[in-house]
């Protein structure tokens, strides 16, 4: 054996390893064995990040694992679902410059938190970076990710990537100033499509958004989600966030696109019921997009129209 091959390999230090810039934030609702395979892969990345997990009230002791499991991880617990809107609580947890989402079936590959966290650093008005999702065992691409490769959007000077107007919530690293500024995500449209009013919201206010494909997260969607309330929830929130921000006659070619195009089916209805029910409110918040990110918006539908043709 050569005095080399002797010599044992020295642990990694993880005290030198710890990267300041950036948090990862969970949220979780009634997931615990998912949200603990999770925790398994994001406290050992070896940047450190500190993590920390908003419970939406779950009830199947998620909040008591997490803290028994994994004692290093921040968990707030909340008395209520507030949905997509528990980030906002996360956020305000932590300091770091960026933030880094995950969901309770997701995690970030080792490496791709520190690079997000430089390329914030290096574009000062890129307010958030969205990897490319690796999907189940086969890691399969996730086909939306494949959507961002082929954006229609112009790139600013120097800006990364491919130019955005929404993105991937479990897989997205946001600087934590640009969030703030305009608001976070809202409470009445809990999970399902919560990110692209969001994303509008960023635009408007001069963000740009950029889809990374060297970064990387991976998803294992929950055996425990409930696909046809995600589609009644996704249904609704669509036509809110269109009515909350769209012109006039975009939001009625928009909304009679979605109808056309829904199943006739229970789902269908009951997202639509809750659509109708819940619009005055909405419409008592209406703040219509400035003609730039209404422009950005008419460019991906085009882009949406031409793929639908092809089909």
């Amino acid at each position: 054996m050569s005095e080399t091959a002797r010599v044992p390999t020295p642990p990694i230090d993880r005290t030198q390893c710890h990267d300041p810039r950036v948090s990862i934030v969970v949220i979780t609702r009634n997931r615990a064995s998912d949200l603990l395979r999770s925790l398994k892969r994001l406290t050992a990345l070896e940047s450190r990040p500190r993590v920390v997990v908003v419970d939406n009230g779950s009830t199947d002791g998620t909040v008591a694992a997490v803290r028994r499991a994994f004692p290093e991880v921040d968990v707030i617990a909340l008395a209520r679902n507030r949905g997509a809107a528990a980030r906002n609580v996360g956020v305000a947890t932590v300091t770091t410059p960026y933030v880094a989402f995950a969901d309770d079936d997701s995690w970030w590959a080792p490496g791709s938190l520190p690079r997000a966290a430089d390329l914030l650093d290096r574009h000062s008005r890129l307010a958030l970076v969205n990897a490319h999702i690796r999907v189940n065992e086969d890691e399969h691409d996730d086909p939306t990710c494949l959507e961002m490769a082929k954006s229609p959007l112009p790139l600013a000077p120097g800006q990364p990537g491919h130019a955005l107007l929404s993105y991937i919530a479990c897989a997205v690293v946001m600087r934590r100033a640009a969030f703030l500024e305009v608001g976070g995500y809202r409470d009445e449209l809990l999970v399902g499509g919560e990110e692209e009013i969001l994303g509008w919201d960023l635009a408007a206010a001069g963000w740009q958004m950029s889809y990374v494909p060297e970064l990387v997260a991976y998803h294992h969607p929950s055996p425990a989600r409930d696909a046809r309330d995600r589609r009644a929830t996704g249904i609704r929130n669509t036509l809110w966030t269109t009515w909350l921000r769209r012109p006039l006659r975009p939001a009625c070619r928009r909304t009679w696109r979605l109808l056309r195009s829904l199943p006739r089916d229970r789902v269908s209805a009951r997202g639509l019921a809750d659509a109708i029910a819940g619009l005055p409110r909405i419409l008592s918040h209406r703040r219509v997009n400035p003609p730039h990110v209404e422009w950005m918006r008419q460019l991906l539908d085009a882009q949406q129209e031409r793929s639908h043709a092809r089909r």
